[in-house]
């Protein structure tokens, strides 16, 4: 009897849902925090989330050093009106990068990829990310200074020892990424909001009241550009960062009412506190007054509060910056590593030397956002390929206009010619646009590719 050849076992076939499955735990990114990819539905925060991290994040000393001097400069009823006309201003800006960072779920730096190509977002990554390690070691080394200060300390290890132990917190922070920033923010916020509004509040009544403060006649003079650009520069600079916590928003409404309430109130009340503690008591810096007062514990509190959170998220920047660089899917060993250039350059003394150095590199961010904007505007606003359908190394589209708006925000700010940062990104945005619009006319529509900014509803 011939018998037929038995026919192996079949393998089961996975199912479609299955496969898919498969394949998203593979591709789950290193880091929860999403540095080089969008961040999906199921890791998006409200609403209330969002705002809290940004109001932390406007919460910032030196804020009130500007509103101080912008305060000194002019009658009260017109102070109110320049901090509003500058607020907006900032507001509505850090709203439109905030907004497409809740598009597109990503990172400001990763999103440059779109506009400058997968080479040229490195300028970017390089800007963003180098000026917030230096702003990080001025921080650090001012936590050290003032402290060794406010004790009577002399020689150089008891400051060191501050500054070692305070970076390391701040580092841990930004380890934890936004879940860490999220809850320094909700703790320390309100109870440096509270201080902030007791001094304020005691300012009034050292002046005599609303009454008082209004009859004051201008200590300084100040151009009503210089002034608004003065506010508009506290954070024109991090707020090209926006994205990078906007990012978890569940809408792009969701991340422009978070801006809007974490620029415009919490950044605008900021100036406000350091106008009125200049104007009532000579000086703005509430550390320094704080310990002038002998409130020293309360002092130390403000400025460790307040630094701590600002740090930590410069320190998340540089980080999600290194992983853009490298492409690699973990932010971690380039907060670590920047932390430590930070460090060392407190420690050397930075805070005494390239402040100016970095106020001007300031000037020169705010025109990348503008790109961004107007790029997104002409050739993306209906939806983004995926980032690893991106072909071009470097476009000059973006490259030129960026140039051109920096060009214009360094002239206005050494000549005193409008507001310097707004005037850069408005050159810059509108120049992206034109020619964003012109390579889309070329190359056909762009927003034929599946869209990655449906993530975001």
């Amino acid at each position: 009897m011939k018998h037929e050849p038995q026919s192996a076992p079949e393998e089961p076939v996975a199912s479609e849902a299955q496969l898919t499955e498969a394949q998203l735990a593979s591709e789950a990114p290193v880091d929860p925090d999403y540095p080089l990819t969008p961040v999906p539905r199921a890791a998006r925060r409200s609403a209330f989330s969002i705002t809290v991290v940004l109001v932390g994040f406007t919460i910032f000393a030196p804020t009130l050093m500007a509103g101080a001097s912008v305060g000194a400069a002019f009658r009260f009823s017109e102070f109110l009106l320049v901090l509003t006309v500058g607020s907006l201003v900032l507001g509505a800006y850090v709203a439109a990068i905030g907004f497409l960072g809740a598009r597109t779920g990503l990172t400001t730096v990763v999103m440059s990829r779109y506009s400058f190509g997968t080479v040229g977002s490195k300028l970017a990554s390089l800007l963003l990310g180098g000026t917030q390690v230096g702003w990080y070691g001025v921080a650090v080394g001012t936590i050290g200074q003032m402290t060794a200060l406010a004790f009577g300390w002399s020689g150089w290890w008891a400051p060191a020892i501050v500054m070692i132990v305070v970076s390391g917190l701040m580092m841990l922070t930004a380890l934890f990424g936004y879940e860490g920033m999220y809850w320094v923010s909700l703790i320390s916020t309100p109870l440096i909001l509270i201080l902030a509004v007791w001094l304020t509040f005691r300012g009034f009544a050292e002046v005599g009241g609303l009454s008082g403060i209004f009859a004051m006649e201008p200590a300084t003079s100040m151009s009503w550009a210089l002034a608004v650009t003065t506010i508009v520069g506290t954070f024109a600079s991090a707020g090209t960062q926006a994205a990078n916590w906007t990012r978890f928003a569940r809408s792009g409404r969701h991340a422009v009412v978070a801006c809007g309430i974490g620029f415009v109130v919490g950044n605008g009340l900021m100036v406000f506190f350091g106008a009125v503690a200049a104007l009532a008591f000579g000086e703005g810096d509430f550390t320094t007054l704080l310990i002038s007062m002998g409130m020293i514990g309360w002092g130390l509190f403000f400025l460790f509060g307040n630094l701590w959170k600002s740090n930590a998220d410069a320190a998340y920047a540089f980080g999600v910056a290194g992983a853009e660089i490298a492409s690699d899917k973990r932010k971690g060993p380039y907060i670590i590593g920047g932390v430590v250039i930070g460090t060392v350059l407190a420690l050397t003394g930075v805070e005494g030397h390239i402040v100016g150095y970095l106020s001007l590199l300031g000037v020169f961010v705010p025109p990348l956002g503008g790109v961004l904007v107007g790029d997104w505007i002409a050739r993306w606003r209906h939806g983004q390929p995926p980032l690893e359908t991106l072909t071009e190394k470097v476009r000059w589209q973006a490259l030129v206009p960026y140039a051109l708006g920096a060009v214009v925000a360094w002239f206005s700010n050494e000549y005193a010619v409008g507001i310097a940062p707004l005037n850069g990104i408005v050159v810059a945005l509108v120049l992206a646009w034109v020619l964003g619009r012109y390579a889309s006319g070329r190359s056909g529509p762009a927003a034929e590719a599946p869209a990655a900014s449906s993530l975001a509803g």
